[in-house]
């Protein structure tokens, strides 16, 4: 799950990472309750989960006469089609230069790795395509701290500060349970090194042990599924997706993707589904408003065909629905779709080609 600017910014403070002062308000009003500890320059952010928030418009300088007609703009307006209900006013720091640093997880190596940039801030992307201007470093996760040989590596001839908040970021990092944390950019000022901007994306498998009871980043029907122990992901696509199995499922999306078809979401009803689950299954999808037709792509093994065709049947819903059974019972399975009219193909190739030109 990711966390907002001004959620992050409270951990590392707790960590020991300088943040600039701040206040957060959800109506612009609220500002004139701040103005006795305003600075006279202050940036005004707008607190959404969006990429690239300053080039689009979401991060303004403002001064005291000027910040609460700036709230007032930021809060009508709308970064990236996601509307502001949260901005955090902080005082505008005397940048002297900005880095990028970033930790997350090296799938390969099974391992934390460090990125750290000497020039940070709203361009990165186009650091990151110069070639060594990125350095990065991995190491055991059994280690508490980046051993110092490796964050003079990384750091370079950056200030001594630097490498003591790298240090306590990874700190963050493991703390949280993150599978990123990262400062863009890291700021250096006349008085300290500040993080100047705050990213932290917390594992959705450890929510539970670090109390936090919903994962926003779910939309309505994810939770639902959550319920179910479905996992399912919404796309932006037209035709919807259930397979049993990650790979399969995965496959079926892929096999879309080839034909020129986009798929509207990722659901894999598990192993051993049975009537009432295959039918909630389907129900969910169906209720995805861009899905035109869904294929359904399942393999018996312990899970019965039979089972799967009365689950389709009962969900009664209008979409056409594309079947690929094979496996357990599939002739039961097909006895009881065929006179209802399903459209049933013998391989994934073909019920996907017929699911992409149905949806065309």
């Amino acid at each position: 799950m990711k966390l907002l600017e001004y959620e992050a910014k409270q951990l590392f403070a707790e960590e020991g990472i300088p943040v600039p002062k701040g206040t957060l308000i959800s109506r612009h009003k609220e500002t004139l309750l701040h103005m006795d500890t305003l600075p006279e320059k202050v940036v005004v952010k707008a607190q959404v989960d969006v990429g690239g928030r300053g080039k689009a418009g979401g991060v303004l300088m403002a001064d005291h006469e000027t910040v609460m007609e700036t709230a007032r703009r930021l809060f009508d307006t709308r970064i990236r089609g996601v509307p502001v209900d949260r901005i955090l006013i902080e005082e505008r720091l005397d940048i002297r230069h900005e880095y990028f640093v970033s930790i997350t997880i090296d799938r390969a190596k099974k391992q934390p790795v460090i990125l750290f940039a000497e020039t940070g801030g709203v361009d990165i992307e186009e650091t990151a395509r110069t070639e060594g201007a990125i350095r990065s470093v991995s190491f055991s996760p059994l280690l508490s701290d980046i051993p110092g040989f490796l964050l003079r590596e990384l750091c370079g001839n950056a200030p001594a500060d630097i490498q003591k908040t790298v240090n306590r970021l990874y700190h963050v990092f493991c703390r949280k349970d993150a599978l990123l944390a990262e400062i863009n950019p890291l700021v250096t000022t006349p008085a300290r090194v500040y993080a100047a901007d705050a990213k932290l994306i917390i594992d959705d498998n450890s929510l539970g042990r670090q109390g936090i009871i919903v994962n926003r980043d779910l939309t309505e029907r994810e939770r639902e599924a959550e319920k179910h122990g479905f996992s399912f992901v919404e796309l932006d696509g037209s035709i919807g997706v259930i397979g049993n199995g990650a790979g399969l499922t995965m496959a079926t999306l892929d096999l879309i993707e080839t034909y020129g078809g986009k798929a509207a979401d990722f659901l894999d009803v598990g192993g051993g589904a049975e009537q009432e689950r295959v039918k909630i299954a389907v129900q969910l999808v169906a209720g995805v408003p861009s899905v035109k037709v869904i294929v359904v792509n399942l393999l018996g093994g312990i899970t019965k065909c039979d089972e799967v065709a009365k689950g389709i049947v009962a969900a009664g819903i209008h979409q056409k629905v594309i079947v690929r059974l094979a496996g357990t019972n599939e002739a039961e399975g097909r006895a009881i779709l065929a006179p209802k009219g399903y459209l049933m193909l013998d391989t994934m190739e073909l019920a996907v080609k017929a699911a992409v030109e149905a949806a065309q």
